[in-house]
């Protein structure tokens, strides 16, 4: 547990210089790095499961998916289209390469690994970008969302410990009760509607501390959703950690797991203020 706490706030003062020092960019350089070390570690449990993924162009490809709202699309190259290279790819390698007893979950894990990680990933980018007449926003509204969904796993974690009784998914993930998800929603709307009083100067008038705790709670489900998701991977691959890159957290792909469905959802409820 020590090493959990003082990895947490390594990484959150990582964070903080990040915005506070390199800006939108260097913002955006960081969600691309994440993403592709989780895109590794993801192919790495492929491999584990006799699997043979296209993990070098997928990484590559992953990279610029991330990337791409930043560099990209200016000139008409958006992730959707760098998606359909990657099936059109992968679709035509697959018939010369790999085993033929195992070429259909080659090409299915190959592609789940781009759309899930990377794709999805990408519009926490997109966040990023935000423009409003403070040019703040997008990493307030980025900030705000990995701190609701992070803090919705600590507030689970350490809920679940004191009281929890009820097992939640206890194949999937024995440790998660039902009084830790009740208690990872209420830490995260209470921190969603803090972060949004306290930033109310970088952030939109429609973006009040009801509205951010009104939102903050299916961001957190689905957040603990996210976790669920890559347990069910890591016991397919029959590994506890994806990694031993985090002292106490474990690999990358342990870290940003909440952030990979939280981050189209979160970019979909800020269109709207």
């Amino acid at each position: 547990m020590r090493q959990r706490i003082l990895s947490t706030l390594i990484l959150w003062s990582l964070v903080y210089v990040c915005l506070r020092y390199l800006g939108t960019v260097g913002a955006v350089w960081m969600v691309a790095l994440v993403g592709v070390l989780t895109l590794r570690e993801f192919y790495a449990m492929l491999s584990r499961m006799g699997l043979d993924p296209f993990d070098r162009f997928g990484t590559v490809l992953g990279a610029a998916i991330l990337l791409a709202p930043l560099y990209l699309v200016p000139y008409g190259i958006s992730a959707e289209l760098l998606l359909a290279l990657a099936v059109i790819v992968f679709s035509i390698r697959i018939l010369g390469e790999r085993d033929p007893q195992n070429r259909v979950e080659t090409l299915a894990w190959s592609l789940f690994g781009v759309v899930y990680v990377p794709f999805l990933l990408h519009f926490l980018v997109r966040v990023l970008l935000i423009r409003t007449p403070h040019e703040s926003t997008g990493l307030i509204l980025a900030l705000w969302l990995i701190a609701v969904a992070k803090f919705c796993d600590t507030g689970a974690l350490l809920v679940g410990c004191a009281i929890g009784r009820h097992k939640m998914a206890p194949v999937i993930s024995p440790k998660k009760s039902w009084e830790g998800v009740a208690g990872g929603l209420v830490i995260s709307a209470l921190v969603g509607a803090g972060l949004a009083w306290g930033c109310r100067d970088y952030l939109p008038a429609k973006f009040t501390p009801a509205v951010a705790m009104l939102i903050a709670l299916p961001v957190a489900g689905l957040a603990i959703v996210s976790d669920l998701i890559e347990s069910i991977i890591k016991r397919r691959a029959e590994t506890k950690d994806t990694g031993q890159t985090i002292p106490g957290i474990g690999g990358v792909f342990d870290l940003s797991d909440s952030l990979i469905l939280t981050a189209p959802l979160g970019y979909a409820l800020f269109q709207l203020f």
